[in-house]
């Protein structure tokens, strides 16, 4: 599995890259890379509108805010099993 946090490296991008980490922890999941993508020009790329972004397998699943820790394990679960 294969997560992005997209962001310029501020405090929301930071608490968004905290509860995902918390929440793979949790689920104890194995074989996930993390990648912070900060650079504008590569953020662009997506299709979000404000950071932080959440991508996780290719797919954006959250942008604009701090998604909850019960959310992400979401996303992950349903990750998962695509």
């Amino acid at each position: 599995m294969h997560i992005i946090i997209l962001g310029p490296g501020c405090p929301n991008c930071k608490k968004v890259e905290a509860l995902t980490k918390e929440a793979v922890a949790e689920l104890n999941l194995e074989d996930v890379t993390f990648q912070k993508v900060t650079d504008m020009a590569e953020i662009m790329q997506y299709p979000i509108l404000r950071t932080p972004g959440l991508v996780i397998n290719g797919k954006v699943v959250c942008s604009g805010r701090i998604p909850t820790k019960a959310e992400i394990k979401n996303w992950l679960t349903v990750a998962l099993s695509e």
